[in-house]
């Protein structure tokens, strides 16, 4: 799943780059919606992320691509990667800005593990 946002004056530290809080609710919050798609029916939470490395600052104004995919399931965790890229203002390309890891836990209503439903479970709404 890829999706998209743009950083604003609002997102930027006070060296004037993206900050890098901003960019981690972004990757937690767009992995977790590839994840709920995936297995919805199911209460997912974050368990953990595996790496934090910042390689680029990110100016304001630069679109933001955030390719996420699933890379493993468990009995009740799955686990999905998220690679962010930045296309800056008149840069030529987007460039690979951070990447990590990102695990899900499914929960009962007691915070207390409980297994994935398969695939398929999801019984989406048809088309209006």
């Amino acid at each position: 799943m890829d999706t998209y946002t743009m950083v604003r004056t609002e997102h930027l530290n006070h060296h004037g780059k993206l900050f890098g809080g901003q960019l981690l609710k972004w990757v937690d919050e767009y992995a977790w919606l590839a994840a709920a798609r995936d297995f919805c029916g199911c209460v997912l939470v974050t368990r953990a992320m595996e790496n934090s490395e910042f390689r680029h600052s990110v100016p304001n104004g630069s679109i933001l691509r955030f390719h996420v995919e699933q890379c493993h399931v468990g009995t009740t965790s799955a686990l999905y990667s998220v690679d962010v890229y930045a296309d800056a203002p008149g840069a030529p390309d987007e460039e690979l800005i951070f990447s990590n890891r990102v695990t899900f836990v499914a929960v009962d209503e007691h915070g207390n593990k409980t297994p994935l439903e398969p695939k398929g479970y999801c019984r989406r709404r048809p088309a209006e």
